[in-house]
């Protein structure tokens, strides 16, 4: 289950070295189990250490730790300062959406790759329980696929490739949307796709 976390964005290069790719960078981002839930964090929304500290769980300290780690992968950026109880709150947001292929998604320690999976999962139940209270699954423009399969180790890598392409072309739509809505053209609204394909359990 290769892993995405926006579009690049005023990446500075502090520590990278020469040549480094987005990917290689995405990969050491998330060699640390809580880095890597704080870098999921920060491609949904902004948020501070602060918040994030408060939401998974971890100590202040650590978890600004891993955000200043994060921000010299280039992988986060600041976007804004706050006041709040005396102290200055940083606020940042992921900068790169990179996705990790097969082999560097391989690459991650099981635990991690499984880590990953049950918190993308577990947010995409939690959002599609809030749509539902809100009355959005009762679109006539939801749409609500699955389907069994059962295919060779070809067909089935050849369909992951054909789902990564989607997902590319999905994100290509939505930058189009956003240059709209920047031109004052549109209006924007939340929407979300999950794309997963994995092989069943024998029945």
């Amino acid at each position: 289950m290769p892993t995405s976390s926006s579009t690049p964005s005023g990446n500075t290069g502090r520590n990278r070295p020469p040549g480094e790719t987005s990917e290689a960078r995405i990969a050491k981002a998330l060699a640390h189990p809580l880095r890597a839930r704080i870098l999921q964090r920060l491609g949904e929304r902004v948020a501070s250490p602060g918040d994030l500290a408060v939401e998974l769980g971890a100590p202040l300290g650590v978890v600004s730790y891993h955000v200043r780690m994060l921000r010299d992968y280039d992988c986060v950026e600041l976007v804004r300062t706050e006041p709040r109880r005396g102290a200055l709150q940083h606020f940042y947001r992921a900068t790169a959406r990179p996705t990790l292929d097969e082999d560097q998604w391989r690459t991650l320690p099981a635990g991690l790759r499984g880590e990953l999976t049950g918190e993308t999962l577990t947010e995409l139940v939690t959002d599609l329980g809030a749509s539902a209270d809100a009355g959005h699954l009762q679109d006539p423009d939801v749409i609500l696929n699955r389907t069994p399969l059962e295919l060779d180790e070809k067909a089935f890598k050849k369909l992951n490739k054909l789902l990564n392409k989607t997902q590319e072309q999905a994100l290509a739509i939505a930058e189009e949307s956003a240059a709209r809505h920047n031109d004052g053209d549109t209006e924007v609204f939340p929407t979300e796709i999950a794309i997963l394909h994995f092989k069943r359990a024998a029945s």
